[in-house]
């Protein structure tokens, strides 16, 4: 079995205690996991920092809380990507109140060919459910699980998450995903 680069970001505030867990757990069993802080600002704009960090590390895993998700997902939809894996923790599909800017959100979404695993609570202003559900019909090889009772933070959920994170990973750990 091949021990995967994995790569998390926080969310916009930059807090590390939201990814922290997961790179402590996926580095106990056997991962090079790594915590990513980004600059802030557009997500656009912290697109290479990302790609930076991952440079020496092909078909890396990648992803992060919220913010840090976003800007993981618009790497993953890059042109010649070699991303692994997509790890989006609360991903922020909308501004609060402002659902209907969840296509903007989504847009690269169709070119991103790697799996892709979705932890979200159903009470997250920064997600509506229904709409999530909707946009992950964009990404070809997609897992969404939807916590009931769950804002915009795992850490109510925190061991349940933990283990489809670490799933998802070792399920990643075989040959490396190639793109055609």
């Amino acid at each position: 079995m091949i021990a995967r680069t994995v790569v998390l970001a926080p969310g916009a505030s930059g807090n590390p205690a939201s990814v922290t867990p997961f790179v402590n757990a996926l580095t106990a069993a056997g991962n090079a996991a790594r915590l990513l802080t980004l600059p802030r600002g557009a997500a656009e704009r912290a697109v290479p920092a990302y790609r930076d960090a991952v440079a020496d590390s092909p078909a890396a895993v990648i992803g992060g809380q919220s913010f840090g998700g976003r800007v993981a997902s618009l790497l993953a939809a890059e042109e010649g990507s070699t991303v692994t894996g997509l790890v989006l923790l609360c991903y922020p599909l909308h501004p609060p109140g402002r659902s209907e800017r969840w296509q903007e959100r989504t847009a690269h979404w169709p070119r991103i060919t790697c799996p892709v695993l979705l932890l979200s609570g159903d009470g997250d202003p920064f997600a509506r459910i229904g709409l999530l559900r909707d946009a992950v019909k964009q990404l070809p090889h997609a897992e969404l699980h939807v916590y009931p009772g769950v804002g915009h933070g795992l850490r109510p959920v925190l061991d349940d998450a933990l283990e489809r994170v670490m799933g998802f990973v070792r399920a990643l750990s075989g040959p490396v995903h190639s793109r055609s």
